[in-house]
């Protein structure tokens, strides 16, 4: 492969991780987590010369990867009715939290969930977040508190206790 000065590589090495943990939250397994951040990424590339140029670069990648996974969730749900992620590797003595923190997150509905994801998870301003989505500032303020607050009322004192769980 040739390295070219144009940014991609660095954005690429920066948002590989960003991206495979949103893609991972949304999908529930390493798999199709892979999957969806490569494809995004493949998109990403093959517009550089446009994409590159925006003032929200980085959302734009996020939200393309939002949508390669919700994509793969809907056709995973269409081909064999609901199906329940398996449960994550997660290690530590936190592992029934961070269960219950994905549980809770699927369970919020899609614009909520992403607000949340893309916002708390993956470390996006408001702005670059408003950007991924494709919506307002205030939009992503409202979904972003309503699904806090359905976390919160879910999961009680824990998830307040613990940060780390996100």
């Amino acid at each position: 492969m040739t390295t070219t000065d144009d940014g991609f590589d660095q954005a690429f090495r920066d948002l590989v991780p960003l991206v495979r943990h949103l893609t991972w939250r949304i999908l529930g397994d390493d798999a199709s987590a892979e999957d969806a951040t490569a494809e995004a990424f493949i998109r990403a590339l093959t517009r550089w010369p446009k994409v590159r140029s925006l003032p929200h670069r980085d959302a734009w990648i996020m939200r393309v990867a939002t949508n390669v996974a919700l994509d793969a969730l809907r056709k995973r749900r269409r081909e064999a009715g609901v199906v329940l992620p398996d449960d994550p590797p997660w290690e530590g003595a936190d592992a029934a939290l961070r269960l219950d923190v994905a549980a809770a997150l699927a369970a919020l509905p899609r614009r909520q969930r992403e607000a949340v994801v893309l916002r708390h998870v993956a470390g996006l301003s408001e702005a670059e977040t408003a950007a991924a989505m494709g919506v307002s500032v205030n939009t992503v303020k409202t979904h972003s508190a309503r699904g806090l607050g359905a976390l919160r009322a879910d999961l009680g004192r824990e998830l307040e206790e613990n940060t780390d769980a996100l």
